[in-house]
């Protein structure tokens, strides 16, 4: 088995990875916690947040808190865990560069 096999071609870009790091240790988060967090564009956002939905990585789920559109971010089990050994091949090339 390769030393890169387990690393996860979805967390490559900063912004996926920024999301999911931030997922793993929330319960869930709202948009407008994410972007300032990640300091993106609501476009930006957006567009990995569906990236990551559609792996079944993360849940979206959208309400009103009043009049005003909230739409919140979870990650899934499946997400988590797919982070976890994302982490775990990075952690692994890291121990064998001796």
């Amino acid at each position: 088995m390769g030393l890169i096999d387990n690393i996860n071609k979805l967390f490559d870009h900063r912004i996926r990875l920024g999301i999911m790091s931030i997922l793993m240790v929330n319960e869930e988060v709202d948009f407008n916690r994410l972007k300032e967090l990640l300091n993106v564009t609501d476009g930006n956002l957006a567009s990995h947040t569906k990236t990551l939905e559609k792996a079944e990585y993360i849940k979206i789920e959208k309400s009103f808190i009043g009049k005003k559109p909230n739409t919140r971010y979870a990650a899934t089990p499946l997400g988590k865990l797919s982070f976890k050994k994302h982490i775990e091949a990075l952690e692994n090339i890291i121990k064998n560069q001796n």
